[in-house]
């Protein structure tokens, strides 16, 4: 006999009622209250005297910790903080400004000026020099022109990763100052 609100949750992330089947158990009662350990028959017992389900809320604990609790109330909590948590995350975008090897001066101040804005918003920013043709000779002088520009940026984001030559591209990235992915 399976009672209980199993169909609430297509995907069951708990053990519940007659799913649990551990030697024994600690069981807490709804009011919050430490019942004891006990089998899990019993448990049961109590749980459909209260009308309630047995939730396995700690099954990594030495006894698995279960609680006499409304299941449909308590997976519609947990999504709901769920959703909750999603919201409060600040997803961070990343910014690319392409370059090349042989860019001019006012070109990089126009695109460090766009860095500058995007690093202002909380943006990432990825600085992209591509090497065309017979350019590939001169990746020391495009890692320059990339650490050069960064410094520029200094007072308004922080080098998160050195350059790195990737194919024929070459990128650095820049956090916004006080970031927690600053290194």
């Amino acid at each position: 006999m399976i009672w209980g609100c199993i169909t609430i949750a297509r995907d069951v992330q708990h053990e519940i009622n007659e799913m649990i089947r551990d030697r024994e158990i600690r069981v807490i009662d709804a009011n919050g209250e430490m019942i004891g350990i006990m089998k899990p028959a019993d448990a049961r017992k109590l749980a459909e005297e209260a009308g309630l389900d047995l939730v396995k809320v700690s099954p990594h604990a030495k006894p698995p910790v279960c609680k006499i609790l409304d299941y449909g109330k308590f997976r519609y909590e947990e999504i709901r903080k769920q959703k909750e948590a999603k919201k409060k995350q600040k997803s961070m975008t990343v910014k690319e400004i392409r370059m090349s090897v042989r860019v001019e001066e006012h070109d990089i101040q126009v695109k460090a000026r766009n860095a500058e804005k995007f690093l202002q918003q909380g943006h990432r920013v990825k600085l992209t020099i591509r090497f065309r043709g017979r350019e590939m000779i001169y990746t020391n002088q495009g890692r320059q022109v990339l650490l050069d520009f960064a410094n520029r940026l200094k007072d308004y984001g922080t080098v998160a990763k050195s350059p790195k030559l990737e194919g024929r591209n070459m990128s650095i990235f820049l956090s916004p100052k006080g970031s927690k992915d600053n290194k």
